[in-house]
């Protein structure tokens, strides 16, 4: 495992190896979505020295949370519960990100502000799912954001870059995957909008750069990073031709000088390869050619097909998830060709530690 052992920079740092634990939704957050000491356990446990962790997401404004037990950013308090994981990870020697989310209409009302409707690029029915003190269930209906309010959006994502600083983080990742606000922007399947941000692929790619340029102008273009998933069809999500658009985005985000890019391959679950799209499947091969930043691939990854994606030039680093879920220690194991312990899936979104910060290192370590 040469490459995924080798060295690289990443913005004002250096990394030991290019193994990188993947945002991994988890609720476990406290009331008031604030992160707590059970988190940071967790957290802690999966810093490897010299390794990076990009953060579960977390919503930056109360309308942004479309998952009981999801972290936010919003606040103050926030921040500084935060800080107490960013330390955690800092006393391993890790490095920490923290991704920036916003849902959109993938919400309920029972979740958002006074019970107000979700917010979306425009009102387009979808078949999506949440986690509300109900269980599982579909989604409410969205409201279109007015200019005035994608203004304010902009601005939540400063002033929640801020506070990911504030609260230690090294930087941050702005999410733009996985059907959630940005990518609904993206994507003229739920974005139908008629002024400067829909219509053509360049409307359509605004908000994200705009919320890009924002986070950089607090903390600088080399300390953020963003997530995209091309072929992902995950919360209804789909595209008239999404080659164009995903090239034309990672043509302006390499213009930015940022941290990496993150690129989801189309073969994990959620995000699998529609059949019925006539167009391939985006993902790091393609961006490959029009990104030459860090490109961060993630999406099914095993140790083997990780060290070929880097030999072969079409990722810098990967980002490992459900393993990471299951082996807190994963680059030791990686690097020792040590078995790895089965993952559970049924304890994967919310619950206690069970399935969370019980999972054992390996005897070797």
């Amino acid at each position: 495992m040469n490459q995924l052992f080798s060295p690289v920079p990443l913005g004002p740092y250096t990394l030991n190896h290019r193994i990188v634990m993947a945002p991994l939704t988890r609720m476990r957050a406290s009331e008031g979505a604030l992160p707590n000491a059970m988190m940071a356990e967790y957290y802690r446990q999966r810093a490897s020295q010299g390794g990076l962790i990009i953060s579960e997401a977390t919503f930056v404004r109360e309308d942004g949370n479309g998952y009981l037990g999801a972290p936010g950013i919003h606040s103050a308090q926030q921040a500084a519960e935060w800080k107490k994981i960013t330390d955690a990870v800092h006393a391993k020697g890790g490095r920490i990100f923290l991704q920036l989310w916003h849902v959109g209409r993938q919400s309920h009302s029972d979740l958002q502000p006074d019970g107000g409707q979700p917010v979306a690029p425009s009102e387009v029915a979808h078949e999506g799912v949440i986690f509300t003190d109900k269980g599982w269930g579909p989604t409410s209906p969205a409201r279109a954001l007015s200019a005035a309010d994608i203004a304010s959006l902009v601005d939540a994502y400063r002033l929640a870059t801020q506070r990911a600083i504030d609260a230690g983080f090294d930087g941050v990742e702005v999410h733009a995957a996985n059907g959630y606000l940005l990518d609904q922007f993206l994507q003229d399947g739920s974005n139908v909008r008629g002024d400067a941000y829909g219509g053509s692929i360049e409307n359509r790619s605004r908000l994200l750069l705009e919320v890009v340029e924002a986070a950089a102008a607090v903390i600088g273009s080399s300390r953020v990073g963003v997530r995209l998933s091309p072929s992902s069809s995950f919360g209804g999500m789909h595209d008239s031709d999404p080659e164009a658009l995903f090239v034309y985005l990672a043509q302006q985000l390499d213009r930015l000088n940022l941290a990496y890019l993150h690129v989801i391959e189309p073969r994990v679950q959620g995000s699998e390869a529609d059949p019925s799209r006539s167009q391939e499947p985006v993902a790091a091969r393609l961006l490959r050619r029009h990104f030459k930043g860090l490109l961060l691939a993630a999406g099914g990854f095993t140790a083997q097909s990780a060290e070929a994606i880097l030999k072969a030039g079409e990722a810098d680093m990967v980002a490992f998830g459900r393993d990471f879920i299951a082996n807190p220690d994963l680059p030791f194991r990686i690097r020792g060709k040590l078995a790895l312990t089965p993952y559970n899936r049924d304890t994967f979104y919310g619950g206690t530690a069970a399935g969370y910060t019980d999972y054992p290192y390996h005897p070797a370590g």
